[in-house]
């Protein structure tokens, strides 16, 4: 069906696209993991300016930072317990009341995450004296929760890179951020 002079051809041409193909799963792949930003708005507008304004610590409301692989988000009756007296009349404090009484969870949509295969906890960036600020920018400034930096294996290395000596061999271990 094919002479040898078109087999020359049609094998670069195989090769050249696997090449294309590559690279665009490649792109695809590194767009796709590290830090994923919330698509569209959250279900409730919330303020992290406001909040952090009044005095309020992450730690507050993100409680498992120190002590979980997860900061955690609160719940609707952690909100709850300051907005049944406080800020009522507002349209976001309605909206909570809405998923209080029915009693449902509010679906908050993730703003950074990593992929299944990467370990990560707050707790000894935590334990380690780390603000939050460090990874999640300047959180006191933002009306909601946006994704300020790639969370990404080249970010995670930099920083663990610039530690004292003696950890950085430790830190730079495939098996600290992958079980």
């Amino acid at each position: 069906m094919f002479n040898s002079r078109m087999k020359k051809p049609l094998g670069l041409l195989i090769v050249f696209g696997g090449i294309i193909l590559g690279i665009f799963v490649l792109i695809w792949v590194n767009i796709d993991i590290g830090s994923v930003e919330a698509s569209g708005s959250q279900p409730i507008e919330y303020s992290h300016r406001v909040h952090i304004k009044i005095g309020i610590q992450c730690l507050f409301c993100h409680t498992e930072a120190t002590r979980s692989s997860i900061a955690g988000i609160p719940s609707v009756e952690k909100c709850m317990g300051c907005h049944a007296y406080i800020a009522t009349e507002g349209e976001a404090v309605q909206a909570l009341v809405g998923y209080w009484e029915r009693g449902e969870p509010i679906p908050w949509k993730r703003v950074n995450n990593q992929p299944d295969f990467v370990y990560f906890s707050h707790q000894p960036h935590m334990g380690v004296g780390m603000n939050c600020e460090t990874c999640h920018g300047n959180v006191a400034e933002m009306e909601g929760a946006k994704s300020v930096t790639r969370m990404d294996m080249g970010w995670c290395l930099d920083c663990h890179e610039q530690q004292e000596p003696h950890k950085i061999a430790r830190l730079a271990d495939c098996l600290i951020c992958h079980k």
